[in-house]
């Protein structure tokens, strides 16, 4: 290292100066010259670690993660409709990471240990985990607690995927109906609107009949098990010639505000039986069998996928893409190209856009000729 970056004599003891990432001039004492140089050392790797955004610079307070953790609890997770979600997250996995350090030791080496130690988990899970802490973290810039936000690389998730659950074929897509509505009634209205709509189940327990128009065969979603929808838009879903006998018989027999309410009136809330246990005992009954996924054996599916069910079948008699997307509510087409290439005749009309190559292939020759 240069002259002027080694450590210098000062009465009995040894100074060093080093520029902190600023800029600015800092300075201080030790015993020994070893002291001296290996605290030199290490400032000037910390300067540089910041300036690659591997490490967040110093906080202008000793403040811990668990503080932004806290704050983040008491202040922003109560004001969005997953804020039970950030709880759990935080609870279970952000906290027990990071919680015992401070803001300005956080750096790459940590949140890359997060992302090691959790190799078993699902990609996405870990993704969404990261991109939760990113917005605490965000908060504590906000706050002046923190400078800047170490550079933190999330695991690799693919936008979109042929890889879903869904009932795949018409035959299938009845068989599930019938033994639906072999169990009741309430339960054949609500699968049959889950699967000729894509609405969540959030959104389905929220229904109000005043936000069904049977005139303009219309269906409102606006809102979902604690508020708003998902993206907190409305939209609109419409009702389909395979749907409407099914929505408005059960009209003539459910005429309280809920379009699909509990056996006390109330709204289903995500643990209901309907959503899950009855789910499986109707996928039983049809017949399905169960599938192995990620070295378990599990559902054929699960009550999500009857929102993709919903859109490959869409895609699969012909559907317009734009207007799936519109239907499903997905803020960009990205999330809906991947029920794309279910489109009956989706590459039909380009199998010859390049024309016919006018040379004729070389006769085939023996291997050993």
């Amino acid at each position: 290292m240069p002259r002027s970056a080694r450590p210098t004599k000062h009465g009995d003891r040894w100074r060093i100066r080093w520029l902190d990432h600023t800029g600015k001039r800092q300075s201080d004492v030790f015993d020994t010259y070893k002291q001296a140089d290996q605290e030199l050392r290490r400032h000037q790797a910390e300067v540089e670690e910041v300036k690659r955004g591997l490490r967040a610079p110093p906080a202008p307070e000793k403040k811990s993660v668990g503080d932004a953790l806290d704050y983040w609890l008491d202040n922003r997770a109560p004001q969005k409709r997953s804020g039970g979600d950030d709880e759990s997250i935080i609870k279970c996995h952000l906290r027990p990471s990071f919680g015992h350090l401070l803001l300005r030791e956080l750096g790459v080496q940590h949140t890359d240990a997060f992302v090691a130690q959790r190799a078993a988990l699902n990609a996405k899970t870990v993704h969404n985990h990261l991109t939760l802490f990113i917005s605490v973290l965000n908060a504590a810039v906000d706050l002046g607690w923190l400078a800047k936000v170490p550079r933190i690389k999330k695991p690799k998730v693919r936008i979109f995927s042929a890889d879903y659950r869904y009932v795949r074929t018409v035959e299938e897509r009845d068989k599930f109906l019938r033994a639906a509505h072999d169990d009741g009634e309430h339960v054949f209205a609500l699968y049959s609107t889950a699967v000729f709509t894509g609405m969540r189940e959030g959104e389905l327990a929220a229904l109000h009949w005043d936000d069904v128009d049977f005139d303009k065969r219309l269906i409102t979603v606006q809102r979902s098990f604690e508020g708003p929808t998902k993206a907190e838009d409305v939209r609109y879903v419409p009702i389909l010639d395979a749907l409407l006998p099914t929505l408005r018989a059960w009209r003539l027999r459910c005429s309280g505000k809920l379009v699909f309410p509990n056996r006390d009136g109330r709204m289903l809330l995500p643990s209901s039986r309907i959503f899950q246990e009855v789910l499986h005992r109707v996928l039983k009954r049809a017949g399905f069998p169960k599938r192995e996924r990620r070295g378990a054996s599990r559902s054929y599916i699960v009550f999500h996928d009857l929102r993709h069910t919903f859109a490959s079948h869409w895609m699969m008699h012909g559907g317009d893409l734009f207007k799936l997307q519109k239907i499903l509510g997905h803020k960009t087409v990205a999330m809906t190209m991947r029920y794309a290439h279910l489109a009956p005749h989706a590459f039909t009309e380009d199998h010859g856009r390049f024309g016919v190559v006018a040379l004729a292939p070389a006769p085939v020759r023996a291997m050993n000729g």
